[in-house]
């Protein structure tokens, strides 16, 4: 089973508080890189948020917004604070007898003034525990969803390695014929030589360039190449990496090929091949 570093999950949850809402977005990153943008009440819970996240996700680049909305329609107690209010009006009274009559000071405009109403005190400790909570499941639902992403991951890199693996098949079965045909062709040319020849020198350097030519040993590490990604696909440990540098071995058999080929239908399978660890290595890099 492999993980996608893909995903995207949003959990909410309503208290006395009001309303909180996580969500959390994932992509492809070599490491993990994570980023929390939270209200001003729950800044503090950054770095356990953080150390919550290590314990879920190993690799990838994600982005966690926490929103706190208030209840709507909540009532709010009107708390006054005497003192505040008290300086206020012993100011407002001086100022007053200092303009002209006729000026009046409205008593909403005097409540409005900061520091006169205090503000209802939020159950920090609550909230705190409830943005816990909350994140746990949103965390859990974005490992399902890297998941299942992981999965459909793992099915198409399996049909791509299905099709390399027929393409490998193909090349092998060509190399008899590849070899015959090069011995012909030289065959042919020496026998428009007129001078004399030493048969066994001819011999010994056919053999060599066909050695030079032979891709029997590319075609094996290919195939083993593909075995070892089926087998890292289907096991649990984290396959990224390894992947990510199967890749590499796989670009590396397939332009040895490409060089070695002497015969077009073989080139072209080779382009073929190219084509399709490309394809499987945009795949990859989304692995975790």
């Amino acid at each position: 089973m492999i993980t996608s570093m893909t995903g995207f999950a949003r959990g909410e949850a309503t208290g006395p508080w009001g309303s909180l809402t996580c969500e959390l977005r994932s992509v492809n990153h070599r490491f993990l890189e994570s980023q929390f943008r939270l209200p001003e009440e729950l800044r503090g819970c950054e770095s356990e948020l953080r150390q919550a996240l290590g314990r879920q996700v190993k690799r990838g680049k994600v982005d966690c917004s926490v929103h706190l909305r208030a209840a709507e329609g909540a009532a709010r107690a009107l708390d006054i604070d005497e003192a505040a209010l008290t300086r206020l009006v012993t100011r407002l009274n001086e100022v007053m007898r200092t303009l002209p009559e006729g000026h009046t000071v409205d008593a909403l405009d005097v409540l409005r003034w900061p520091g006169v109403i205090r503000e209802a005190q939020v159950d920090t400790e609550g909230l705190r525990v409830a943005l816990h909570e909350l994140f746990a499941a949103t965390a859990r639902d974005l490992v399902a969803a890297r998941t299942r992403e992981g999965e459909r991951l793992r099915d198409l890199i399996g049909e791509r390695c299905t099709a390399l693996e027929a393409l490998v098949a193909q090349v092998r079965a060509r190399l008899p014929e590849v070899h015959a045909r090069v011995r012909n062709r030289l065959a042919e040319r020496l026998a428009e030589l007129q001078g004399q020849v030493d048969k066994d020198r001819v011999e010994q350097e056919i053999v060599m360039l066909l050695q030079r030519l032979d891709v029997a040993e590319e075609l094996d590490r290919l195939t083993g190449h593909i075995d070892e990604v089926r087998r890292i696909i289907a096991s649990g440990e984290p396959a990224g990496r390894r992947l990510d540098f199967l890749m590499q071995e796989f670009n590396r058999e397939a332009n040895t090929l490409s060089s070695k080929s002497q015969d077009l239908d073989t080139t072209r399978l080779a382009v073929d091949m190219k084509v399709l660890i490309e394809q499987m290595r945009e795949q990859v890099q989304n692995v975790e």
